[in-house]
């Protein structure tokens, strides 16, 4: 027996590992693109019909307690906690046009970076899931003056469907502890 032949399973498992990979980094490339070019009836498509997608706030913690998770088991306090009823309501009033802090709409760029792929042990539906971190920045600017900046981290859970993914799950980690901005009526 022959190195190459031993390695054959280990190299077609590892080639498995980075075409998974590359689907999911273009998964969310191509979320962001929506967000961006403000197609926001597509990007609620990409949602699971039971999908929780929700911005817990953050809490500042010392440096002892930094081992204890920073996302809240319960629901303590949440800058949004969304299911998919509530995510079509705020497409819907972003395609009003009388949504104020929408009205002219922000110029947004959505950079996903860092994103780490991991299958689920535990599945929960009849489709293999996977578990999805990755960083972000979202750049906004409305009317002349007005500049936000948020950096955090995502935390997916992606169900498969067919050759792409739905997102089940997304749990948004701002960095910021107090936001500043007058709104948040941009999507993450």
């Amino acid at each position: 027996m022959t190195v190459e032949q031993t390695d054959a399973p280990a190299n077609a498992n590892v080639l498995e590992q980075m075409l998974l990979q590359h689907r999911v980094e273009k998964f969310l490339y191509s979320e962001a693109q929506l967000l961006d070019h403000w197609q926001w009836s597509k990007w609620l498509e990409l949602f699971a019909e039971d999908v929780l997608y929700w911005m817990p706030v953050r809490k500042n913690r010392l440096r002892r307690q930094r081992d204890q998770d920073e996302v809240p088991q319960g629901i303590e306090m949440a800058h949004f906690y969304d299911d998919i009823k509530s995510l079509q309501l705020r497409v819907n009033q972003m395609h009003s046009g009388t949504h104020w802090a929408e009205d002219p709409p922000s110029r947004c760029r959505h950079l996903v970076t860092n994103v780490r792929v991991t299958p689920r042990e535990v599945e929960t539906s009849a489709s293999p899931e996977y578990d999805v971190w990755s960083n972000f920045l979202v750049y906004r600017n409305r009317l002349e003056s007005e500049t936000d900046i948020w950096a955090g981290e995502r935390r997916d859970v992606l169900r498969a469907v067919g050759e792409s993914f739905e997102i089940a799950k997304r749990t948004i980690l701002l960095d910021q502890n107090v936001v500043q901005s007058k709104n948040l009526s941009v999507l993450f």
